[in-house]
């Protein structure tokens, strides 16, 4: 059965990205075992991410100039960009530009997931949003050893813990992996 995950690294002090939007604060932190994440993006037929997080990673990755990237990071995959604003996408890439209330989309996305989960990339708005609507399924956090003074937050909403139920808890490397299941209507 197909399931709505959101899955992110964070900061100890619950921050998804630095003031500068930046995830490069991430990379000073040595990466799980690599099988962790091949594993998760076997299971995974669609990816979900908001515009400045799609924008993020086409500057970091120089995904524009070197579209021949684009499957190494996500291969064959569908992406869904929720935007409001017209955004370039790598050539050969299948990147689907929506706007609106995700409900709206939602139809297309599980479509184009198939019988595979739908990873919800980030940002934290665009998950609570999925979250708002009660969509999504899974919460996988990968909490690195390290603060940040500001920036973009994991969840910019409050979540009672009635809605989040711990279903495992993992060292992977420097990173303490939670698995939340969301619970629809709270316990």
């Amino acid at each position: 059965m197909t399931r709505i995950i959101f899955s992110t690294a964070t900061s100890i002090n619950g921050f998804i990205a630095d003031e500068h939007n930046s995830l490069e604060w991430l990379f000073a932190v040595e990466p799980p075992p690599p099988e962790h994440h091949e594993r998760f993006l076997d299971s995974v037929g669609v990816l979900v991410e908001g515009s400045t997080t799609y924008a993020w990673v086409l500057a970091f990755e120089g995904l524009i100039e070197d579209p021949g990237k684009w499957p190494t990071l996500y291969g064959e995959r569908p992406t869904f960009v929720f935007t409001s604003r017209d955004l370039p996408i790598p050539e050969g890439a299948d990147v689907r530009l929506v706007s609106g209330d995700v409900r709206a989309s939602i139809d297309r996305i599980r479509e184009a997931a198939g019988a595979r989960d739908i990873w919800v990339v980030g940002g934290g708005d665009l998950a609570g949003q999925f979250l708002s609507a009660g969509l999504l399924d899974e919460i996988q956090l990968a909490v690195a050893p390290a603060a940040l003074t500001g920036g973009a937050p994991l969840l910019p909403l409050r979540v009672g813990a009635d809605r989040l139920v711990l279903r495992t808890v993992e060292q992977q490397g420097q990173f303490a992996v939670l698995t939340y299941d969301v619970e629809r209507g709270g316990r």
